[in-house]
């Protein structure tokens, strides 16, 4: 019987040895201290624009989303506006027809400007808005104007029709090329692009700042879905939301990778009010 009772210790050992506890992610406060899904959605019940910067080829990310959005919906506020920087803002007409049941998602992803991985990444937040009739607002600046930016910087938009307009923060738009992350991305593209090369990247976000604060009213909770360059550091959209609007309530999102994930990596520290750590070795939707 004790070697029955040794055998069956040692075997459960032995099993216990080769299934390690393997974490997909782990939820960290701003000051890199460890915190979890509670506290974020604890976070979200105070704000009224939730920035979700992602990774855009992260599955657990994108999971993280939808669960996230789904708690907010139905158990903080059924009053929730949705919106993405992977929608360009003259497709807004295709995406209200595609959410009031117009047509299936065969034919507007082919009149829809969608993303490689839009229908394992997004479609899920599109369906489940379209299932709870959420708006689904489309934030971001047509690409074609934010090229015309990188070529030939804010004089692109002096010539442009009312019409055009329509698709673009009000003009002129704000810059500030001080921002460390212009400053950045101005650098890590070693001198491609010059000075149009962030003001390129101002314009989205001040576009996206634009259309979140147009779609968004008193009482309802907004959840953009954008990259995390966006709106790491409290810069990018949030930046141009506290422009708009000195009072507003934001919560940010900032999701990296680590080759470990049990301490948040120094640099991402103060990146946003939580970060998403997730490990560097996974595996990649596009």
């Amino acid at each position: 019987m004790k070697f029955k009772t040794l055998f069956l210790t040692v075997f459960a050992l032995i099993l216990l040895s080769f299934c390690p506890d393997k974490k997909a992610y782990q939820i960290f406060d701003e000051k890199g201290k460890k915190s979890d899904f509670k506290d974020l959605l604890k976070q979200a019940e105070k704000a009224e624009i939730i920035l979700f910067g992602e990774l855009h080829n992260n599955p657990i990310i994108h999971w993280l989303q939808l669960e996230f959005t789904k708690d907010v919906f139905f158990n903080i506020n059924d009053n929730l506006v949705l919106g993405a920087e992977m929608f360009e803002s003259d497709n807004q007409l295709i995406i209200n027809e595609y959410l009031g049941g117009h047509y299936n998602y065969e034919i507007f992803k082919k009149e829809a400007k969608v993303w490689p991985n839009n229908t394992t990444d997004y479609l899920p937040l599109l369906d489940f808005a379209l299932a709870n009739q959420l708006p689904f607002i489309a934030t971001n600046i047509p690409r074609r104007y934010a090229n015309m930016v990188y070529k030939n910087g804010f004089t692109a938009f002096n010539n442009i029709s009312d019409e055009a307009k329509r698709f673009i923060a009000p003009l002129p738009i704000a810059y500030d090329e001080k921002l460390p992350g212009y400053v950045s991305i101005k650098q890590t593209a070693g001198g491609h692009g010059g000075d149009n090369l962030p003001k390129s990247q101002a314009t989205k976000d001040a576009t996206m700042a634009h259309f979140i604060i147009k779609n968004w009213k008193q009482g309802a909770t907004f959840i953009h879905y954008n990259g995390t360059y966006h709106s790491k550091n409290f810069e990018g959209i949030v930046w141009y939301l506290k422009r708009l609007n000195p009072e507003l309530k934001v919560m940010t999102i900032n999701c990296v990778e680590q080759d470990k994930i049990e301490e948040l990596d120094k640099e991402h520290e103060g990146s946003a009010h939580f970060i998403v750590a997730t490990p560097q070795t996974m595996t990649k939707t596009h």
